[in-house]
């Protein structure tokens, strides 16, 4: 099958990249820079065609999605900047992709969401990533939604952050009680449900939890960081309100007036604070395969002396 896949070149899609061809599936990519992103992906000769177009711009898209047997659609961002809003990039996004999809006869796509969506979310990005699945959902094509927990890795920015902070610092940062449970799941995983996904007509119009077997708080998942990389470290338990004016500063700073992410915002916050847990055994019971679980899989990338070069294969 030839596949589109939007957000190539972000965490996820690199390694979706990675285990197409071994799939047996062609990749397509949409592109606003084929230089540029070719630069930015692991194995560029794995991908049979860039296509210039934008997820904001529905008439860039067609042609893009014109000869494809299916789409993964993996656009989405965490942070907002400037233009660059949960609005555009996660419910117009979509519902370009979707109309594109129709207007060229393409049957098949395969969504990427997150945990914790649903209506009545506190924070916007669970809202507008819900209003997505409602487009997806409503538009007659033949979909699957995935919800990933916190999706882990080689490249992830949040072990590699806690990380990198760690080799510095003296404690690590926890907002508020630290307390809420996470269930991470390997990027690897995230990806093989992906591509499986396109070959298993009983997936089609079913969402399905992404989450790693070990339900841990976020200082549990610190502590695990901090083992794989044999350090220690006090953890320092910051209040909700100090966190909150630091997150409101950062915005206005960074994203109001340098047009950049900040690297903690509100609506973070407001996540942090809820539990993120769903179905762990959806991997084994509709794929029949095992996946690593964090504390055992981390070890793999964060072995002392190692760095962060180890990457873990799924049994």
């Amino acid at each position: 099958m030839k596949i589109l896949v939007t957000g190539a070149t972000g965490f996820v899609g690199r390694e979706v990249l990675r285990q197409l061809p071994a799939a047996g599936h062609q990749a397509r990519i949409l592109v606003r820079d084929a230089k540029g992103a070719a630069d930015q992906l692991p194995q560029p000769h794995s991908v049979a065609e860039f296509h210039r177009g934008d997820v904001t711009e529905l008439r860039s898209l067609e042609r893009a999605v014109a000869g494809c047997d299916a789409v993964i659609h993996l656009v989405g961002i965490i942070r907002e900047f400037g233009r660059v809003t949960f609005d555009r990039l996660h419910v117009e996004a979509t519902r370009n992709m979707v109309a594109s999809a129709q207007a060229q006869g393409v049957r098949r796509f395969i969504h990427m969401s997150a945990l914790g969506t649903r209506p009545g979310a506190a924070s916007r990005y669970h809202q507008t990533k819900w209003a997505a699945e409602e487009v997806v959902r409503g538009s007659g094509l033949d979909y699957t939604i995935f919800r990933p927990s916190l999706i882990y890795g080689r490249e992830d920015h949040f072990v590699n952050q806690f990380e990198r902070l760690s080799r510095w610092l003296p404690f690590l940062p926890v907002m508020g009680s630290g307390s809420n449970l996470m269930q991470p799941v390997a990027v690897e995983t995230v990806a093989r449900c992906f591509v499986q996904a396109l070959d298993r007509p009983e997936t089609v119009a079913q969402t399905y939890d992404l989450c790693g077997p070990e339900r841990l708080t976020f200082v549990q998942i610190l502590d695990a960081i901090l083992q794989a990389c044999g350090r220690r470290r006090f953890k320092v338990r910051i209040p909700l309100a100090v966190a909150r004016l630091q997150a409101a500063v950062l915005e206005i700073v960074l994203g109001s007036l340098l047009h950049r992410p900040a690297p903690l915002n509100r609506d973070q916050l407001l996540m942090l604070q809820e539990d993120n847990v769903g179905d762990a055994g959806v991997v084994e019971r509709v794929f029949g395969w095992r996946q690593p679980g964090f504390t055992a899989g981390v070890r793999h990338y964060l072995k002392p002396g190692a760095g962060i070069d180890h990457r873990l294969a799924p049994p």
